[in-house]
């Protein structure tokens, strides 16, 4: 559907309808460039995954200077689509949320591909704003939250925008998603664009300078709004950092031969240790870096406008180091389903 509340899936309806069986849920995300999904059943820690799939299909490829999805791109992720309709099907799944993010928020044409998505797949897509998009982030990553630390700053480097959360947990809000104690702020450029335009193969110094210089001067508003960089001298700030450009970078820092989710998700990576290797992913061109392990071709022309991104935002917020989430938006999907299964019985 478009915006606004999410009506039952097909499948919802047919459990409401009589199925005693385990509840299986299902988050789908549909962002600029991925096309990512988790079915999870409910577990003591909160949820198991029993199937997953990710697929990159860069929805928005051209949308910055088109305003248009292209018919190449549709192509792609409604075949992405399908396989996730299939595995939903398979799995019986009983309660979903299927969310589509920047891409579809800016596309003109954007509601002719979700009817096609509908009549093709069967699957109701609804358009998320960049709060409700934050805020889901954040529900997924607050497990990895250090509970001596106060205040979390938490980021998605998407592909056509960044969100970027500012949580403090000394402020009223349940105390597995952190509602009510935060504020956000959207940039209007992720991976995808910063990319288009400013190329994807080779970058000169001056070239990476102005995307790290234009990454960290739309910070400005959102530092002088609330101060987090005084909180950051009190040592009173930890960062967390969901996106394929930090458990990218993340894989690299471990020398993984090939990329391993339970490895990275987790881990902790220095700032210092972020620059140099974004310095030298900048200073190769793109066969070089599709050679990498972790990296590959489909993501060797965006990883540097992603490292681009992450080094503003850690000049910005000169937190020291931060810990790296292999989870987010889908994972704050589950708990939410969670919550209405727990709300149904």
């Amino acid at each position: 559907m478009r915006n606004g509340s999410p009506k039952p899936s097909h499948s919802a309806v047919r459990r409401a309808n009589g199925s005693g069986s385990e509840p299986v849920l299902a988050a789908l995300d549909l962002g600029t460039n991925n096309c990512r999904l988790l079915i999870a059943v409910p577990a003591e820690s909160g949820f198991r995954v029993i199937d997953a799939f990710s697929r990159i299909v860069r929805l928005g490829q051209g949308l910055q200077k088109h305003q248009n999805l292209s018919e190449d791109a549709m192509e792609r992720t409604v075949q992405a689509l399908k396989i996730c309709a299939r595995k939903m099907a398979k799995r019986n799944v009983t309660r979903s949320r299927i969310v589509a993010t920047e891409a579809c928020r800016r596309a003109r044409n954007c509601d002719a591909f979700l009817d096609r998505v509908a009549a093709e797949t069967d699957l109701e897509i609804e358009i998320i704003s960049t709060h409700e998009e934050a805020e889901l982030a954040l529900a997924g990553c607050v497990p990895l939250f250090n509970p001596k630390i106060p205040n979390a700053l938490v980021f998605d480097i998407g592909g056509g925008s960044t969100e970027l959360v500012w949580h403090r947990r000394e402020e009223t809000g349940s105390a597995r998603n952190g509602r009510g104690a935060l504020d956000a702020i959207s940039l209007p450029f992720g991976v995808v664009t910063l990319a288009e335009r400013h190329g994807g193969d080779r970058f000169d110094r001056a070239t990476y300078r102005r995307m790290v210089d234009e990454s960290r001067a739309a910070l400005d508003a959102f530092e002088a709004r609330f101060g987090i960089g005084a909180a950051i001298r009190d040592g009173a700030v930890q960062m967390v950092g969901t996106s394929g450009t930090v458990t990218t970078l993340a894989g690299i820092s471990m020398n993984l031969r090939r990329y391993d989710r339970d490895r990275v998700d987790g881990t902790y990576l220095d700032f210092d240790e972020m620059e140099d290797i974004a310095a030298r992913l900048a200073s190769v061109g793109f066969r070089e870096r599709a050679a990498m392990p972790c990296i590959g071709a489909e993501r060797a022309d965006l990883v540097v406008a992603g490292c681009a991104i992450l080094q503003g935002i850690c000049e910005r917020w000169p937190v020291g180091r931060l810990r790296v989430a292999d989870r987010g938006l889908r994972e704050g999907i589950l708990f939410d389903l969670l919550d209405q299964e727990a709300a149904a019985e």
